[in-house]
């Protein structure tokens, strides 16, 4: 019969955690405990790993990132940083990719996290449910958030409501008290807090100047150029006045708002101003005026930190706010006098 963690922890009087802490090379176990536990490991012939090699450097190398998307920019270029930062220290990325934000979450955290043997966890973009939460620290393996705030770990994130904020100051600075909002569907409010902070930070910077957000501006996407477009196609045949400028929770869905408006001659920013967040690559070719964030930074620096922590750092896992910035390019200016046209130019009745 194969030899059990169990049987290791009974023989060496330690509980399974500490095995497993021990075996991994993962901080917070005494030296000699450690000592001990591989030594009794090597003797009953147990290994936590396919590789023997494993046990004797007590880690496997591989840190893990899960993640709902890969193929949108955030989540790519997050996921490149932690390449970056691992592979310039000898370790592994193991990509656990969702597909969405409700698939395949119970076999990860349930199943694929133990048996892969990963050094430490990135959870990119994806809020953890108590009992996930549980699992993790159950196994005990150094674990960070990155994209936003995640009750129970530490991040590497922008202040989302303040970049909100900000996008929004701008175009009220500019003149525009007529200003729709495109931000994230339902789903993504429940599943993350960052379309929600964005939210709050819109409607924050709207209070201040003593205005409200109008119910019938207020756009669905998804974050991506697709929905971009779907929303800019609901706003611009609806009926009813329209806004003079766009604040829109993600460059992706600016950048396809900006491209229905061209196919509709829809000038911007004459007609219509838009503002974003992220600095998309895509973003300064198109002249979007936007708030900055660094993913691939922001993916760097998770990835030292966990590294650190590994290597036993004190303190080494910490909440980061990373740096943001306004970039001021060609998609916003002062709204037309709204007393002579409406925003796209059509004339309007003076009384």
């Amino acid at each position: 019969m194969p030899v059990s963690i169990g049987d290791v922890a009974a023989e060496a009087n330690v509980s399974t955690a500490t095995v497993s802490r021990a075996i991994r090379g993962l901080p917070r176990v005494n030296p000699a405990t450690r000592a001990r536990i591989l030594a009794v490991a090597d003797a009953l012939g147990y290994v936590a790993s396919p590789s023997a090699s494993t046990l004797a450097t007590g880690r496997t190398r591989t840190i893990g990132v899960v993640t709902p998307f890969v193929d949108r920019w955030y989540f790519a270029r997050s996921i490149e940083g932690v390449d970056k930062a691992l592979r310039a220290s000898t370790y592994n990325l193991l990509l656990f990719s969702l597909g969405g934000f409700a698939k395949d979450r119970d076999r990860l955290f349930n199943r694929n996290m133990v048996r892969k043997q990963i050094d430490a966890l990135v959870v990119l973009c994806l809020s953890l449910t108590a009992e996930e939460l549980d699992h993790l620290h159950r196994i005990e393996i150094p674990l960070i958030a990155m994209g936003g705030p995640v009750a129970g770990c530490a991040s590497v994130r922008i202040d989302d409501a303040l970049a909100a904020s900000v996008a929004t100051e701008h175009l009220i600075a500019l003149g525009h008290r007529d200003i729709a909002h495109l931000h994230g569907g339902r789903q993504d409010d429940q599943n993350f807090t960052v379309p929600r902070l964005r939210t709050e930070g819109f409607e924050a910077a709207l209070a201040r100047a003593g205005l409200r957000p109008r119910p019938e501006w207020d756009l669905t996407g998804d974050y991506t150029v697709a929905n971009g477009v779907r929303a800019a196609q609901r706003l611009f045949d609806a009926p009813g006045p329209l806004p003079t400028a766009v604040f829109c929770a993600s460059d992706e869905m600016a950048l396809g708002l900006i491209f229905e408006a061209n196919r509709r001659g829809i000038r911007i920013p004459q007609d219509l101003s838009v503002i974003g967040i992220d600095d998309h690559e895509f973003s300064q070719p198109a002249g979007l005026t936007t708030i900055r964030q660094d993913p691939l930074k922001h993916g760097m620096v998770a990835a030292r930190m966990l590294m650190d922590e590994l290597d036993g750092l004190p303190g080494a896992i910490r909440d980061t706010v990373a740096a943001q910035h306004l970039v001021l390019r060609s998609s916003t200016a002062p709204p037309r006098n709204p007393a002579s046209s409406d925003s796209f130019g059509r004339q309007t009745l003076q009384l």
